[in-house]
């Protein structure tokens, strides 16, 4: 189980946390309005580590005219495990979409790959989300106005609150402007109204919990069956569940910003 939540302190961590979960495509925004030079590219890899991945994707994106932009490369201490996210730049007449797909299941079957994921956000579909928010609204109004702006390229498809707003607040004023339905659900300790959240983000590709102070159920998670994306003030993983704040005050803990994780059954450790 998990509890959604972020410090308001944060707020200006939070946005950077979210447009990393959604492919981190800040260079997408500026391709909207038609393909540039080159077009963007992302790569998400999680393979077994063995000697030589780096150089394979590297080659496999030089081979075909493009350019890497930033790579970042993590392999946890004890683990035979490798994870990369690259982010690159081509030019689609000699890189068509359909071939960087088989280019890169190339390399997921010559390393065994648990995970390869390609995102090209000028031409891609993009990712369509529901948010998940509670009372406080400084979180949610960071992810919405930074999605105004073009910087997180995903489509809304609905804003759940288990608090109500009244129709004159910011929220419901910005949410109506740009047609994007407010779904009212009150909870109590017995009922998370969990199957009528599952109703409305059934055709969503994953959720985002925006400072969402409630504990999602594993029922609910494997009902769901997609990720769920939990921002978090940034004292995790030492300070978890109640008043984690006064945990880290008590600690000395000095500065604090957000994180995030995807959620799992266990409280905060996804």
């Amino acid at each position: 189980m998990v509890v959604g939540g972020a410090s308001s302190s944060s707020s200006s961590s939070f946005v950077g946390i979210v447009r990393g979960f959604f492919s981190r495509a800040l260079h997408s925004s500026k391709a909207s309005a038609g393909p540039a030079a080159a077009v963007h590219g992302i790569h998400v890899f999680h393979c077994p580590d063995v000697v030589g991945i780096v150089a394979k994707l590297s080659e496999c994106i030089a081979l075909r005219g493009g350019n890497i932009h930033c790579v970042d490369v993590f392999v946890p201490e004890n683990k035979q495990v490798f994870y990369s996210r690259c982010e690159f730049g081509f030019d689609p007449a000699s890189w068509p979409r359909d071939e960087i797909n088989n280019d890169f299941m190339k390399l997921s079957t010559l390393f065994n790959a648990e995970r390869s994921v390609v995102r090209v956000p000028y031409l891609d579909p993009k990712y369509r989300i529901a948010v998940l928010a509670s009372k406080q609204d400084h979180c949610l109004v960071d992810l919405l106005h930074r999605w105004q702006e073009g910087r997180l390229p995903v489509d809304i498809s609905c804003v759940i609150s288990n608090h109500v707003r009244s129709p004159n607040t910011h929220v419901i004023r910005f949410l109506e402007r740009h047609g994007i339905p407010y779904h009212y659900l009150p909870t109590t300790p017995g009922n998370k109204r969990e199957d009528e959240i599952l109703e409305l983000v059934v055709d969503t590709d994953f959720l985002v919990l925006a400072r969402y102070m409630q504990i999602l159920s594993g029922r609910f998670l494997e009902s769901y069956g997609k990720d769920i994306i939990n921002i978090h003030h940034g004292l995790l993983p030492s300070f978890k569940g109640g008043n984690p704040s006064k945990q880290a005050f008590d600690a000395g803990v000095k500065l604090i910003g957000a994180t995030s994780h995807f959620v799992t059954e266990e409280l905060d450790s996804g």
